[in-house]
């Protein structure tokens, strides 16, 4: 029988590859299916997920109001951000209240770093640049300010970059709740045994990685854009850890909170979450 084709969709960063690293290296045993591993950075996946272009798709919270209609979301897989977050750089010491009127690069707009800036500062203003750019362009002076995600969060300050906020230490002292920042969706299309099994096969990936943590660190390496092994190592542990292997009503209850703040500041839509829970 031909196995289905199943197009999983991540991030090229250290915690996707170490996440997927048990379906990558052929570890991880998924009868029927065959994962063809496609790589975009977090917008670019936002957006295609509008088309529903994957069947099993990582996306920032943010973004699923808009997707919802295309996707449900796993209860694993997920990244959060528990005390700690993307990262508002500038060139000189500031603070939150000084940001406003004042033009901060953001990695894109339905990323949940640029919504939880929206959430922390509403009166700034924003423009798009790539994620990896934005150290540069406020050195540049090109903007007074920008969030870093990924790896910038560890090595701004070596950059030379004074840090305003942590947007994830921001939302845990006005909640007591971890930041959501992305998650998996998994395509609406699937039918019930299919989707079941996509489920499935990534818990494992995410379990075989913490349980072979170093062969798992070996693939996150080549995707760590400049950290060294400790660092990397460092940063897969802030944001593949007991959240991602399952989120529970906690974890649930954190990215509902979330959605409803955004809703309530008209942010985005309001949003009913579709879960999809894996034993």
């Amino acid at each position: 029988m031909t196995p289905r084709t199943i197009h999983l969709a991540h991030s090229p960063d250290s915690d996707d590859a170490f996440m997927f690293a048990g379906l990558a290296a052929g570890a991880v045993a998924a009868p029927g299916l065959a994962f063809v591993h496609e790589l975009h950075d977090i917008e670019t996946l936002n957006r295609a997920a509008r088309d529903g272009r994957y069947e099993l798709t990582a996306l920032s919270f943010h973004a699923y109001p808009y997707v919802a209609e295309r996707y449900d979301l796993l209860d694993v897989g997920a990244s959060f951000g528990d005390g700690y977050g993307p990262v508002v750089v500038a060139r000189e010491a500031l603070d939150l209240a000084a940001l406003k009127g004042r033009r901060v690069a953001i990695p894109g707009v339905w990323t949940t770093a640029a919504l939880a800036l929206r959430l922390a500062q509403p009166e700034v203003e924003t423009a798009v640049v790539p994620f990896d750019r934005i150290g540069e362009a406020v050195l540049a002076g090109e903007f007074e300010a920008g969030v870093l995600i990924h790896e910038g969060q560890l090595t701004y300050a070596d950059m030379g970059l004074h840090k305003v906020v942590d947007l994830g230490a921001w939302w845990k002292a006005e909640t007591g709740l971890p930041l959501p920042l992305g998650g998996n969706g998994l395509s609406r299309a699937l039918d019930e045994a299919t989707a079941r099994a996509v489920a499935r096969a990534l818990k494992d990936s995410i379990s075989w990685g913490l349980s072979h943590r170093t062969e798992a660190l070996d693939r996150a390496a080549g995707y760590a854009r400049g950290l060294d092994r400790a660092q990397c190592d460092r940063f897969v542990g802030m944001y593949v850890n007991s959240w991602t292997e399952g989120l529970g009503e906690p974890g649930r209850h954190a990215v509902e909170e979330l959605l409803a703040r955004a809703a309530k500041a008209a942010l985005i839509p309001p949003t009913t979450v579709r879960w999809i829970a894996v034993s």
